[in-house]
């Protein structure tokens, strides 16, 4: 029975005689179009056929087999066909089920290299049929799918509302190969928002047979269309139409949907998105880009970068599902399971100390009108600082807490942040009782396996013990389990964090190092740290050099030095200073920190980086953990 709605469809045998039982004003009916004819009956046909191939069965013999059976029916059909057109007649499958992927020319370099058609990189997704790309973990990334259509296309037509040097350096390598053998590129974007960089639109000029069109109107023209189209001679045209702009976040791991389109499957598509391409290429909306405008399009940026600015305001911090997950997994191992001896392992940047916080706020709700005294153990003052001021928002207390470390000392002795160190050098198993603290948080709990934690964990009996690691493996191979029950009581590990769209993917530009390093010792698992200084260092020019690679690489992958924040992680002290000179010499900023530098640089050094006074930090043995500076990774817009 024909259910209430919609339809389009062609109208059988079968659909009639239902149809036929049902009166005139309940049905409309309307012949085919005569341009639209050959399409909407080839797709009932192919329909048609589809179908009857799926439900061929295997075959007892070779000569009955499903594949030889699918062909005999496909190529009658074309036997049919061909009496139509005379030109159908070869249209025949020849031998088995093949299809053809590759052919090069003749002089292609490739061939000269010693490779083959075969050899020869092709996008993931099918070329004949169309798909969708949903930024999921296990489909291609959207760049590494358009580095392989570069390889193969003739011509290039992008429509993007922001070009930015994270994304367009994914693919530029690839680009600069395209265009240097003659491909033809064109760019449309625009100067809305100011989120279009410089660099990336200048790169782009700089490459040969590329036109940029670019529209500085941003009152009348928004344009939010992304499309990227690869045209082929041999028809096989692909085009992504999507969410994504050329941008890391979009192209890389961003929520983004984009549909890829094929010549083959909606050829009428692909050439209403080639005509609207050209129609916008040839509006006065849009302006040839060239060198000498550099000036006019920085202003604009610049102008819309200014446009809707906002305060900052004071918000209520509220878990995160995957953190209020992980609190309740908590709850359930004191309540079910009666274990108040837990380890949360949660990959850095998920908010381990954020957990922490609102696990303590629920152990004083439980425990009204009782002190509920906290030691939270870590050991840098960096860590405790940045721990304390968490809990005093999420406590919504800012004179919640106190400091014993360094110079600090508590007044009260309730809620105390103190470094391990200084727990150890003051003997304080000597003088408070086991069950003194009722809340105890071990930070960076893998070090919970090292001496100097040992003796607290052991003497200390509080209500509730709570380890926090990312890194629950120890290299030494001494376990933290034994602290915490021998289990680990909830977890989202890095690459959980990163499928779930929490974290950022890593992204490694691995630089070869143009030191020769042969020569140099290697002891318990790695160079010589002295002779490695030395040679970093007091090598001359082979140091210098070197310093020049790394800064040259620096200025290469950036986007802006102007909005350049970094850490250098170097080999020693004399190192350190070493690169800090080098930059500063070179224009760019830097100071040098170690575990000597005094809490006062310490401050300095980390509130002149976030102003932009100062460009890289070049550290030893600092900032390898517990590291809470959110202007290192600016957010990248799509």
């Amino acid at each position: 029975m024909l259910r209430s709605g919609l339809y389009e469809q062609v109208i059988s045998q079968a659909l009639h005689r239902e149809l036929a039982e049902l009166p005139k004003e309940r049905k409309h009916i309307e012949p085919l179009d005569a341009a639209e004819a050959p399409q909407v009956l080839s797709e009932y046909v192919a329909g048609a056929v589809r179908a009857a191939l799926e439900a061929i069965p295997e075959g007892t013999h070779e000569a009955e087999s499903q594949e030889a059976r699918r062909l005999e029916l496909v190529n009658a059909v074309l036997d049919v066909l061909a009496g139509a057109r005379e030109d159908l007649g070869d249209r025949a499958v020849e031998g088995k089920a093949e299809r053809l992927l590759q052919v090069l020319s003749e002089k292609d370099p490739r061939l000269l290299g010693g490779k083959e058609a075969r050899d020869v990189p092709r996008p993931e997704t099918p070329m004949a049929s169309s798909s969708l790309f949903t930024g999921a973990a296990r489909e291609p990334k959207l760049f590494t799918e358009f580095q392989r259509e570069i390889q193969s296309a003739d011509r290039i037509d992008m429509l993007v509302s922001f070009v930015k040097w994270s994304g367009l350096r994914l693919i530029y390598e690839d680009l600069e190969r395209f265009t240097k053998r003659g491909g033809q590129l064109r760019v449309i974007t625009t100067s809305y928002l100011g989120v279009t960089e410089m660099r990336a639109v200048e790169a782009l000029a700089t490459l040969p047979n590329t036109h940029i069109r670019i529209s500085y109107d941003t009152k009348r023209t928004r344009l939010h269309a992304k499309t990227y189209v690869f045209f082929r001679e041999t028809g096989f045209t692909t085009a992504y139409v999507g969410s994504s702009n050329l941008s890391d976040a979009a192209m890389s791991d961003g929520l983004e949907w984009n549909l890829k389109l094929t010549a083959m499957d909606q050829g009428d598509m692909l050439r209403k998105i080639g005509a609207t391409f050209d129609g916008y290429w040839c509006s006065d909306e849009f302006e040839d880009y060239i060198p000498e405008d550099r000036g006019r399009l920085a202003k604009a940026l610049r102008g819309e970068r200014m446009k809707g600015v906002r305060p900052d305001f004071v918000f209520e911090i509220r878990p995160y599902p995957y953190q209020q997950a992980i609190l309740e997994q908590l709850r359930a191992e004191r309540e079910v399971q009666g274990s108040y001896r837990n380890l949360v392992v949660a990959a850095t940047g998920t908010g381990k100390t954020v957990i922490a916080a609102f696990d303590y706020l629920s152990f004083r709700r439980s425990h009204p009108g009782d002190t509920c005294r906290l030691l939270f153990v870590a050991h840098r003052e960096e860590i405790l600082r940045q721990s304390m001021l968490t809990f005093q928002g999420v406590l919504r207390d800012v004179n919640f807490g106190e400091l014993w470390v360094g110079n600090h000392r508590p007044e009260r002795a309730e809620h105390i942040f103190a470094s391990v160190q200084t727990l150890n050098v003051q003997a304080i198993w000597n003088r408070l009782s086991a069950d003194y603290f009722d809340y105890i948080v071990v930070d960076e709990g893998h070090h919970a396996a090292a001496d100097s934690y040992g003796e607290i964990l052991r003497y200390f009996a509080p209500k509730v013990l709570l380890g926090l690691t990312a890194t629950p493996e120890r290299m030494d191979g001494r376990s933290i389990l034994p602290f915490f029950n021998h289990r680990i009581a909830a977890q989202i590990r890095l690459p959980e964090a990163i499928d779930r769209k929490l974290l950022c993917p890593f992204q490694y530009f691995g630089v070869s190092d143009t030191v020769d390093l042969d020569e140099l010792k290697w002891t318990r698992g790695g160079y010589d740290r002295q002779e490695l200084s030395q040679i970093y260092t007091l090598s001359g020019a082979v140091a210098r050099n070197r310093a020049d690679h790394v800064l040259m690489n620096l200025e290469k992958y950036a986007s802006d030095m102007d909005d350049v924040k970094a850490l250098g992680f170097c080999v020693s002290v004399e190192h350190a200073h070493f690169m800090a000179e080098h930059f500063c010499r070179a224009g760019v900023p830097s100071i040098a920190l170690d575990g000597r530098s005094g809490d006062e640089a310490r401050r300095s050094a980390r509130e002149r980086l976030i102003n932009g006074d100062v460009k890289v930090i070049f550290t030893v043995d600092l900032y390898n953990e517990g590291v809470d500076i959110p202007e290192l990774t600016l957010p990248a817009s799509k």
